[in-house]
C-alpha cells in the first residue's frame, strides 16, 4: 500500500505541495499525489487504510496522502490554504461551514459533476443544501449524523407504554405518561437549541431568511413560536435546567443514572451511557423525532461533513475522481457500516437496516435540515442568541417580546 498516513504534520503537507502539481521528485511525472485533509475521529484508521488500499490498487498511478486536521481553529486554517498556493487538493469540511468558505470565491465549483456523476437528486437535504452557494454546488456530501430520541425500555415498560410514540401529539403523551411513574419523561435541557430548530422547521418556520441577500432573524414568526411553545411542553415533563445546554451537565450522564426515560441525542451518546452504566446495555431503545403526522418523522438539523476542492488544488482532476469513491455507494455503504453515520442519499439507508440507533438516524435525517445558509452564522452560534431567548420563554417571560429581541440579534450579526 502506497499511503502514508499523517498524524497532523502540516509541514508535510506544505511539502507535498511544493511537489507541485501532484508530482513527487523522481518519479519521473508517473504519480500523482493527491493530498488530503480529513478531520480528527471522522473516519477510523481501519477505514481509511482499507479506503486507501483499494483505491491505489484501483489507480495505479495515484498515491494518497491524508493529513488529520484537529477540529479547532480548522476555519482559518482551511481559509489561509484555499487562499495561498499549492495547498490540499480535497479537503472535509462541516457541512455548515461551506458558505463561508465559498465567500472567499475560493472554491471550485462541482454543480456539472453533481448532477451528472454524483446522483445529487437523491442526497440527504441537510447535507446538500448548506452545500449550494448562490446556485452552485461546491460542497458534496460525505456523511450525515443526527438527533434522535434515546429510550429507556423499562421506564416505557413500567408505565404501560408498549411501542414508541409516532406523532408529536402521541411522543406528549407518552411522557406525560412516563412522567407520572415517578421518573423523568424526558431530561431536556432548556438551551438545546438545535433539539428546537427542529420543532420550528416542522411548524413551517425558519431561525433566519434571506430576501435578496438581507438576512433577518425570524423566531419571533407565529411558526417559530408554536415551535417553542411545543418544545415548552415537552422540557416540563423532566427536571432539565432552564438556563443551561444538553452539555451543562452532560445530558448522557443524566441519562444513566436510569431514572430519565428519554433524551433527544445523537447515537454517539449510546457510548458515553453505557460507559458510566453498563447496566443499560439491553435496556435502550430508538426513535426518530417524532413529526407533526404519522409516518413522517419530524425535521432535525443534519449535521457531517462535506467534501470541497479548492481552485488552487494541485490536481482538480484526479481529488475530483477521490471525491466520486467516496461520495460513491460502495464506500458510502462501508463508511456508514464502519462509523455509525448516515449515508450522504436517502435511497442508501437500508445499508444500515441491521443498526437500530443508526437506522433511526437515517429516518429522521430524510427530514433533515440545517442552519441557515449564511457565511456569519458561526458568528450567530458564538454568541446565541437563541439560548437566552429560550431560557426566558421557560422561565415565564413573554414570548413575542423575547423572540423579537433574539430575532434583532441574529439580523445585526447576519449582517456584519
Amino acid at each position: 500500500m502506497k499511503n502514508r498516513f499523517l498524524a497532523c504534520p502540516l509541514a508535510a503537507a506544505t511539502a507535498l505541495a511544493l511537489a507541485g502539481c501532484g508530482l513527487l521528485p523522481g518519479s519521473g511525472g508517473e504519480t500523482r499525489t493527491v493530498d488530503i485533509w480529513l478531520m480528527r475521529d471522522s473516519v477510523s484508521e481501519d477505514f481509511l487504510n482499507r479506503f486507501t488500499e483499494a483505491y491505489e490498487d484501483e489507480h495505479d498511478d495515484v498515491e494518497l496522502n491524508v493529513t488529520i486536521q484537529d477540529w479547532t481553529g480548522i476555519g482559518k486554517k482551511v481559509t489561509e490554504a484555499i487562499k495561498g498556493g499549492g495547498g490540499p487538493d480535497l479537503i472535509e469540511v462541516g457541512n455548515t461551514q461551506v458558505a463561508q468558505y465559498a465567500d472567499t470565491d475560493r472554491l471550485f465549483d462541482l454543480t456539472l459533476e453533481s448532477v451528472r456523476d454524483l446522483g445529487s437528486e437523491d442526497w440527504l437535504p441537510g447535507l446538500a443544501e448548506p452545500g449550494s452557494v448562490g446556485g452552485s454546488q461546491y460542497g458534496i456530501p460525505w456523511y450525515a449524523a443526527n438527533r434522535i430520541v434515546i429510550y429507556n425500555k423499562d421506564l416505557f415498560t413500567q408505565a404501560g407504554v408498549t411501542e414508541p410514540p409516532a406523532t408529536r401529539a402521541q411522543w406528549l403523551d407518552v411522557t406525560e405518561k412516563v412522567n407520572r411513574q415517578g421518573a423523568q419523561g424526558i431530561y431536556l435541557a432548556g438551551q438545546d437549541w438545535y433539539t428546537l430548530a427542529g420543532f420550528i422547521w416542522d411548524e413551517g418556520g425558519e431561525l433566519a431568511v434571506d430576501e435578496g441577500g438581507v438576512w433577518t432573524g425570524t423566531l419571533d414568526s407565529p411558526e417559530a413560536l408554536r415551535g417553542m411553545e411545543f418544545y415548552k411542553d415537552l422540557q416540563s415533563l423532566g427536571s432539565g435546567p432552564k438556563n443551561a445546554d444538553e452539555q451543562n451537565p452532560p445530558q448522557a450522564e443524566v441519562f444513566a443514572r436510569g431514572d430519565v426515560a428519554q433524551i433527544v441525542a445523537v447515537p454517539s451518546a449510546v457510548s458515553a451511557i453505557l460507559k458510566a452504566n453498563p447496566g443499560l446495555k439491553d435496556k435502550l431503545g430508538y426513535f426518530p423525532v417524532p413529526g407533526k403526522k404519522a409516518g413522517t418523522p419530524g425535521a432535525v438539523f443534519t449535521g457531517g461533513s462535506d467534501l470541497i476542492i479548492p481552485a488552487n488544488a494541485p490536481d482538480r482532476t484526479a481529488a475530483l475522481d477521490v471525491v466520486k469513491a467516496l461520495a460513491g455507494e460502495k464506500w458510502q455503504t462501508e463508511l456508514a457500516r464502519a462509523m455509525g453515520y448516515v449515508p450522504n442519499k436517502k435511497g442508501l439507508a437500508s445499508v444500515v437496516s441491521g443498526q437500530e440507533a443508526t437506522a433511526a438516524m437515517a429516518a429522521g435525517a430524510a427530514n433533515g435540515r440545517a442552519t441557515p445558509n449564511s457565511p456569519q452564522w458561526a458568528s450567530v452560534e458564538g454568541d446565541n442568541p437563541i439560548k437566552p431567548f429560550m431560557t426566558a420563554v421557560l422561565e415565564g417571560e413573554n414570548a413575542k417580546k423575547a423572540a423579537r429581541k433574539a430575532s434583532e440579534a441574529i439580523t445585526e450579526t447576519l449582517s456584519e
